[in-house]
């Protein structure tokens, strides 16, 4: 039950307040966004940003922040496949931290807090411990974690295992409600994404198999996962099962996360296994973290209304 937060999820939450500080970039109810013409494609900050006319070499802008193509580059840790494919997730992730960054410093500004000797990951880590609410877990929803995960609990006894259920359900519900925020920042701050490049990154991103899976017309079951993982390994049958009990009616899809990171993390998938439900339409409809059985599964496809 490995938890890992993104940078951009960690460094993503901002207040209704920013609204203010656009830039004049206006956002109308009849302007095109990136969610409206590339169904998901963005899941965050971009989500709501309009898509528009910018210079050749700026991909996003919001107030005085540009995101050029030498800062997707700039990333050579990445293989350089990878940040083509995925630029425009790359693009948001890094409009997401310097938006955070721009803010946090606002913000201490107004409060006459010295920076001097502050780093901006301080800065922003400042900002964040006073805006992220306190999060809570009773003994109730963990419990009812336990009962709906005992294959990940193992053999141990819920009391045994009681405090770190409700750590690692604290850290799921955080980062809900961070990437909550992170959505909803394009409905407040102006952002503005060039039409010609994000046409190119569209067809670009789709080329992998959840994509694929997604636009075939079936429902699909994606699991995120890796070899090696034990909770993971555990779905390997259950997959096998279901590919072929549901062969020609359902995409049944793993994606081995460590080969494919950028994927993952689009998909928002910050601990493993994973699985997500896709309707015949391509939207997602549920997900669960851990280890799910195959007769849960087949309930959920059952709701699908695969038979």
């Amino acid at each position: 039950m490995r938890t890992q937060i993104s940078r951009a999820a960690i460094w993503a939450i901002l207040p209704v307040f920013f609204a203010v500080i656009g830039a004049g970039l206006a956002v109308g109810a009849e302007d095109a966004t990136v969610e409206s013409l590339y169904p998901g494609l963005v899941s965050g900050v971009l989500t709501f940003a309009r898509v528009g006319e910018l210079p050749d070499n700026v991909l996003v802008r919001a107030a005085t922040i540009e995101i050029t193509m030498a800062d997707i580059e700039a990333d050579t840790e990445i293989p350089k496949e990878q940040r083509e494919q995925y630029a425009l997730h790359l693009a948001e992730q890094a409009i997401t931290e310097k938006l955070l960054l721009y803010v946090a410093r606002n913000e201490s500004e107004k409060e006459k807090v010295d920076l001097s000797n502050r780093t901006d990951r301080q800065i922003v880590q400042s900002y964040l411990r006073k805006r992220i609410p306190s999060i809570t877990v009773t003994d109730a929803e963990a419990k009812a974690f336990y009962e709906e995960n005992r294959e990940l609990c193992g053999e141990a006894a819920f009391d045994q295992i009681n405090d770190q259920l409700k750590e690692y359900i604290r850290q799921q519900k955080q980062q809900e409600a961070v990437e909550e925020h992170i959505r909803d920042l394009g409905k407040t701050v102006p952002i503005l994404v060039s039409a010609v490049w994000v046409e190119k990154q569209a067809q670009l991103a789709i080329e992998n198999p959840v994509d694929q899976a997604r636009r075939s017309g079936k429902p699909s079951v994606v699991d995120f996962g890796a070899t090696g993982c034990i909770p993971c390994d555990m779905m390997a049958p259950i997959l096998e099962a279901l590919r072929e009990k549901y062969e020609g009616r359902v995409n049944v899809v793993f994606v081995h996360v460590r080969e494919e990171s950028l994927l993952a993390s689009r998909y928002g998938v910050r601990s493993i296994p994973v699985q997500v439900f896709f309707d015949d339409s391509g939207k997602e409809v549920f997900r669960n973290t851990g280890v799910l059985s195959q007769e849960k599964i087949e309930q959920r496809l059952a709701g699908m209304g695969v038979k």
